[in-house]
């Protein structure tokens, strides 16, 4: 880490204890604190010319405080001794007014996370934030490789971004510890044809190590062909027809997977898996991983918004469901121990998320996929979606290409898949197509007889 982040975090430190001090002077049984600072750079770029440049720095605190089993939780973006100050006696006051919840608190000091390595995970880019003027020639580079695919009539968006951040956590009872973050990314958004034929499609992409960013002309030559293999789009027929979800949107469907366990949903007993727990969800061939400790990724982390170690675990082992989504919280209520999965801003209580998840990935090609499935649809885009939390049924609107007799024939737009997903998730099957650098890896995943509404 360098030095100038060195400095972040440590001053980030000082905060958080100089808040869960000002809770506990304010009359708190206990507190954590949640500190949070920032750079983040955004330039767009439209007709070769800058558009929008963006630029924000700041630090925001989170305070969380309980009295007894009444808790409250405010935030900030000034932190002057004043305010630290006035924050802590109106949480203590919130608090004392807020109901009784059993299932609050802290952890057991001996849960902590000891001894973590957060070098070793990589997620902070030691190099240097990128000038402006070189963000602005990736933008330009991502749009002029989109104009220059025949058939791309404009660019409705070309943009690179660079962030960074620090965060701490600290709580009463002796946990302290914090780490620091990069992105990179660069984007374009395609448009062609004309008029009605016109048609949009885009792709991007995000790194915490600038070395590893994909090129902008890479981006950018892509988000223009994949435009203009939209050209000329039309509904598909009506009927029941296998479906292959593109690996650009198939870890869509692991997310609602993911959203069924996680255990807000069946603390409140609005899951479609509430009954899923030792049950086959997945077909017996896959598992669903979750490691919070592979490098160079977004969502890895040494512990969890309420300082537990994170540890890698079958989600899914070999289609049999092996667990909930948890926080301290949510697992008291359902009398379990937490996953360490507590994710939480400043100006929230912790809550239970998912980290870095990876489906098994299958055998065979996009390519052999498409060729077993004979007639149906490759979807590559979806919009809107209505799921039913308690039931699973699922339908939603699609973009794609018809497929017959295994070979793309058409673009096909305005369409709706439905199904179920318990049935769904038990019938897909992998390709061997996932980026391994993304937090979800999930490749292309063909499930059979889904219903199509078209013509």
């Amino acid at each position: 880490m360098n030095n100038e982040r060195h400095r972040m975090t440590h001053s980030l430190d000082a905060l958080t204890h100089a808040l869960i001090d000002a809770a506990r002077k304010a009359g708190a049984d206990a507190a954590d604190a949640i500190a949070v600072t920032g750079t983040s750079v955004s330039i767009d770029v439209r007709n070769g010319a800058l558009e929008q440049a963006e630029r924000s720095e700041g630090t925001d605190i989170g305070l969380r405080v309980f009295v007894g089993q009444r808790q409250a939780n405010v935030s900030a973006s000034d932190t002057r001794a004043d305010t630290l100050r006035e924050m802590a006696e109106r949480a203590v006051a919130m608090a004392r007014e807020a109901p009784e919840d059993p299932h609050i608190g802290l952890a057991d000091p001996a849960q902590y996370a000891k001894d973590w390595d957060i070098d070793a995970l990589q997620l902070a880019d030691p190099t240097a934030e990128p000038d402006p003027a070189a963000l602005q020639q990736d933008a330009q580079q991502a749009e002029a490789a989109a104009l220059a695919v025949t058939g791309v009539t404009n660019v409705s968006a070309a943009s690179a971004a660079y962030g960074q951040r620090a965060i701490h956590i600290a709580t009463s009872n002796g946990f302290s510890g914090g780490y620091a973050r990069t992105d990179r990314a660069v984007s374009c958004v395609a448009i062609a044809g004309e008029g009605t034929g016109m048609e949009r499609d885009y792709d991007g992409d995000t790194r915490i190590f600038q070395s590893d960013l994909r090129s902008p002309q890479d981006v950018g030559q892509s988000a223009g062909e994949r435009a203009v293999a939209r050209l000329g789009a039309r509904k598909p027929k009506t009927g029941s027809y296998p479906v292959l979800f593109d690996e650009r949107i198939s870890s869509s469907l692991i997310g609602h997977l993911l959203a069924a366990i996680n255990g807000s949903a069946i603390a409140r007993g609005s899951s479609w898996l509430l009954d899923g727990l030792g049950q086959q969800v997945l077909p017996d061939t896959l598992s669903l991983i979750e490691d919070p400790h592979r490098v160079r990724v977004s969502a890895s982390r040494p512990f969890d918004a309420e300082g537990l170690p994170t540890q890698r675990r079958a989600i899914v082992d070999r289609g049999v469901l092996t667990g909930w989504t948890l926080d301290l919280a949510t697992g008291r209520k359902l009398g379990m121990p937490s996953t360490g999965n507590a994710a939480r801003g400043t100006s929230a209580p912790p809550s239970p998320t998912v980290w870095n998840v990876a489906l098994t990935q299958g055998a065979a090609t996009r390519a052999d996929l498409l060729r077993d499935m004979g007639t149906g649809l490759l979807v590559t885009s979806m919009i809107g979606a209505t799921i039913n939390p308690n039931t699973g049924d699922y339908s939603r609107g699609a973009a794609g290409f018809w497929v017959e007799d295994g070979e793309i024939q058409y673009p096909v737009n305005e369409c709706t898949i439905a199904g179920n997903l318990r049935d769904m998730l038990r019938r897909i099957i992998p390709a061997n197509d996932a980026r391994t650098h993304l937090s979800r890896v999930v490749p292309s995943l063909l499930i059979e007889g889904m219903t199509l509404a078209g013509n």
